[in-house]
């Protein structure tokens, strides 16, 4: 008896291990984020067939951010295409972007998006959520973290797994996910922004386009390769940082800034001298961790105020206190970085 198509057959694939991987619990119900596009659709399609192969509840959460006329029948659309691949517990959520908050209309629709899944997910009691982001995206986020200057967890693009999300196809090509709708009969929804020049992602998969046509196929393979390398440094660093903060953390006296009359207002503090001793890789990733704990703003933490921390412990000399995003303020004092919460300068 022949098998499926190879298209079909590598979602389906790409779907069964990203479940067995993460030991998803059998049983458990787990959910495919669907939009009515060509990846979402081809996810829906290869949990239907997997999940209940092993053992496994499947549903859909399908979200209209009501950003364009016709949303809603699109979001309908999609959820009766996967009631008939077989999923259950498929809802549709409408959720309202919040917009003008400085992020722009992409982040602002992924930030509702993500929100309404994660409260589908808590809802409806399922374990997981899929998502559909392919090698093709994962490429794309590489290319914006190098545009932006960020560092390797940034380059390291979106991870595979999380506590409550998976992505099985970042190994898996759009091509492949559209062949794969083609083949099963799927009516794929063609979103108009994805051919919107004012949209950043839509101008980097162009890039990406023009790049492949002169140098030749392969470089979004490579970033997506790269993305995996460097995420599994990112991982090794982040464990020796957090091996080391806590080392910092464990051997300080609790009380000790407390019972200094100018510093009731510490919230978190390190000595430089183990600091100063550590790798530049796992040392600005302490500062990362010592801002955090004091209560920064992780959305708002970015490399430069991580730098200034840094030039307080490696380029002393002498510089004043400085705001950090979360109403706090770093500063150097008696061979320590203190982190307290904001107030008017002296």
């Amino acid at each position: 008896m022949p098998g499926p198509p190879a298209a079909v057959a590598v979602t389906r694939l790409a779907v069964r291990r990203s479940l067995t991987s993460r030991r998803v619990a059998q049983r458990s119900l787990v959910l495919a984020a669907v939009s009515g596009g060509a990846d979402s659709l081809a996810l829906a399609a290869a949990l239907a067939f997997e999940g209940p192969r092993a053992a496994y509840d499947v549903g859909a959460v399908i979200v209209d951010h009501g950003l364009q006329p016709g949303s809603g029948d699109v979001a309908e659309r999609a959820a009766h295409q996967c009631r008939e691949l077989g999923l259950t517990s498929v809802e549709v959520l409408r959720v309202e972007v919040a917009a003008g908050t400085g992020q722009g209309p992409e982040a602002e629709a992924r930030e509702a998006r993500y929100a309404a899944l994660e409260a589908a997910r808590v809802r409806l009691g399922a374990s997981h959520v899929l998502l559909a982001h392919t090698r093709d995206d994962q490429a794309e986020q590489v290319l914006l973290g190098l545009a932006r200057g960020s560092g390797t967890r940034s380059l390291s693009g979106m991870p595979r797994r999380t506590a409550t999300l998976l992505r099985p196809f970042l190994d898996v090509t759009a091509a492949e996910t559209r062949q794969a709708c083609d083949d099963q009969g799927l009516a794929v929804w063609n979103d108009p922004h994805n051919a919107d020049d004012r949209y950043l992602r839509v101008r980097v998969r162009r890039l990406l386009d023009d790049v492949e046509q002169r140098i030749g196929p392969g470089v979004r393979a490579g970033l997506a390769r790269s993305a995996d390398l460097l995420r599994a440094d990112g991982d090794t660093l982040d464990e020796l940082a957090q091996s080391a903060y806590g080392e910092a953390t464990a051997s300080r006296e609790p009380d000790a800034l407390a019972r200094e009359s100018d510093s009731r207002d510490a919230v978190a503090w390190v000595a430089v001298a183990p600091l100063a001793d550590l790798p530049t890789g796992v040392r600005t990733r302490v500062i990362r961790l010592l801002l955090l704990d004091a209560g920064a703003d992780p959305a708002a933490l970015a490399s430069p105020q991580i730098g200034w921390v840094d030039d307080l412990v490696m380029r002393w000399k002498g510089q004043g206190p400085f705001d950090v995003p979360g109403g706090l303020r770093a500063s150097r004092e008696d061979g320590r970085v203190v982190v307290r919460r904001a107030g008017p300068l002296q």
